[in-house]
Order: C-alpha cells, then sequence, then structure tokens
C-alpha cells in the first residue's frame, strides 16, 4: 500500500469527493484499495465467478469499464479483462514495492483498479488484472 495519501489528490477527474465523502460511500476495502491503492487478497472476490453477459463498472463512481464479454480466468485470483470500454481508464506507471508496473485506474473518480500486464490472451495481449473490489457488476437487461 502507499500510504493513506490519494496519489490522484493533484490531478483532475471529473468526479472528485473529499476523503471524508469517500469513507462515507465505500466499505472500508474498498476505500482502501479504490483511493489508498491497495490490493485485495487474491480469489477473494465473488467477481471472478461472474459469468453473466453485462458490465463491469467503476465501485467508487458507477462508470463502465468492462464488457463481460472481455472477461476471461486468468488464473490469478483477481477478475481479469483483454480489453477496458474506450476512454474508462487511464495508466500510470507505478513503481511501488521495487517493481515497475502499470497501474489502471477509473478514467471519471482516478479510483485504483488493478494493474495491466502484457501476458494476456488475443486480441490485445494485455491482461486487466483488476481488484474485485474496485468493481461492481451491472448484469445485462
Amino acid at each position: 500500500m502507499f500510504g493513506t495519501k490519494d496519489r490522484h489528490a493533484e490531478e483532475t477527474f471529473p468526479v472528485r469527493k473529499t476523503e471524508a465523502e469517500w469513507r462515507a460511500q465505500l466499505s472500508p476495502e474498498a476505500f482502501r484499495v479504490l483511493r489508498q491503492h491497495g490490493t485485495e487478497r487474491p480469489g477473494t472476490s465473488p467477481l471472478n465467478a461472474e459469468k453473466r453477459p453485462g458490465t463491469f463498472d467503476c465501485a467508487g463512481c458507477g462508470t463502465p469499464l468492462f464488457e463481460a464479454s472481455t472477461k476471461y480466468e486468468s488464473g490469478t485470483g483477481w477478475p481479469s479483462f483483454w480489453k477496458p470500454i474506450e476512454g474508462a481508464v487511464a495508466t500510470r506507471t507505478d513503481r511501488s514495492f521495487f517493481m515497475t508496473r502499470t497501474e489502471v485506474h477509473c478514467a471519471t473518480c482516478g479510483g485504483h483498479l488493478g494493474h495491466v500486464f502484457p501476458d494476456g490472451p488475443a486480441p490485445t495481449g494485455e491482461r486487466y488484472c483488476m481488484n474485485g473490489v474496485s468493481l461492481a457488476f451491472r448484469p445485462a437487461e
């Protein structure tokens, strides 16, 4: 974890809330992941088993992030996708824990979602490895 400071506090996103507002809205675990760049334990998210048509939205602001059709079983213990919805996520370099990774966050509220790796399936070859607590599943109507 990166401490209690929100690393995106200096950036401007369409949805902005105070720390108190985020804490009131989110569960303690969702706050730790979305706002403090934490990571949930692998295999703990019920979204790992979600197979219905629909979208995976940001648990912080409700922005649709991933179509269910892009979800796949990566074997990592976290919900994984091979492509986000166009413009829904943004990335930045994460140099924490003595390694360099690409952090993925919601482009609307800046909430930390997970990381993207270059070892996913075709057609993109990318694996968006997301914290389930940072997502909310919305079934297709």
